[in-house]
């Protein structure tokens, strides 16, 4: 496998071309952003640490019957994946109120939902990221009807598994963005990383906050919460 040119570079990662049309290589960089990039810093090793914790999670979930674009880690910023052609949604999971939400629609903080919430995002930082409607994207023609199924499945059996592993590690998955896209052969799979950086965990006991919103609230030691979710997560998953 030859790593070759850089074809996209995002937020917190890059992509680069193979010699295998059908793979390619995702680096994990220091980059940390909120706001959609109007905060941004360089926080030391937060690559190397986002590439450990989605290495271990997409194992777990592969394992449970998710299906991914993750093939192997090569190295300690470096996946390789399969190539695939991203959906522009973003779709995630509450399974209580904080962040937008409260802001948005007046819940109370920290608010237990009877079941998760599901919800899309269109993908465009131009439009700010809107939030969208089951019938927004069919008529977006952004997904199939049976794209959306399918994705609806596998986004509530990763929470199931994920609320299930992270409550080992006596951590509460408040919510999560996840992101899809279709392999050349039209299916759809888990893409991008799962991360600190794409969902909250709060520590059960004392509701200590181990995730990106430690940047996005200037609450420091932003890698100490990240390590403190690799150890738990490496211990957990060791059981």
């Amino acid at each position: 496998m030859e790593k070759r040119e850089q074809i996209y570079e995002g937020k917190a990662k890059s992509i680069f071309a193979t010699d295998n049309a059908d793979e390619i290589i995702m680096y994990f960089k220091d980059d940390a952003t909120a706001f959609n990039g109007v905060k941004k810093d360089q926080l030391e090793d937060k690559g190397i640490l986002n590439n450990k914790i989605s290495t271990l999670i997409y194992g777990y979930l592969i394992k449970n019957g998710v299906k991914t674009h993750w093939i192997e880690t090569l190295n300690e910023r470096e996946q390789l994946c399969k190539k695939v052609e991203i959906v522009p949604l973003e779709v995630i999971i509450r399974n209580r109120a904080t962040g937008s939400f409260v802001k948005k629609y007046g819940a109370e903080e920290g608010k237990i939902f009877k079941n998760p919430t599901f919800e899309l995002s269109y993908k465009n930082d131009d439009l700010g990221d809107p939030l969208l409607n089951d019938d927004h994207a069919l008529a977006l023609e952004l997904v199939s009807a049976e794209e959306l199924k399918e994705i609806k499945e596998q986004t509530f059996l990763i929470n199931k598994l994920l609320s299930e592993i992270f409550d080992k590690m006596n951590l509460i998955l408040v919510d999560f963005k996840i992101e899809f896209g279709r392999d050349k052969d039209g299916n759809i799979l888990l893409a991008d990383e799962i991360s600190p950086d794409s969902m909250r965990l709060w520590d059960k006991d004392t509701l200590k906050k181990l995730d990106k919103d430690r940047f996005r609230q200037d609450l420091g030691d932003v890698m100490g919460a990240y390590r403190e979710v690799l150890r738990r997560l490496e211990k957990a998953l060791a059981e």
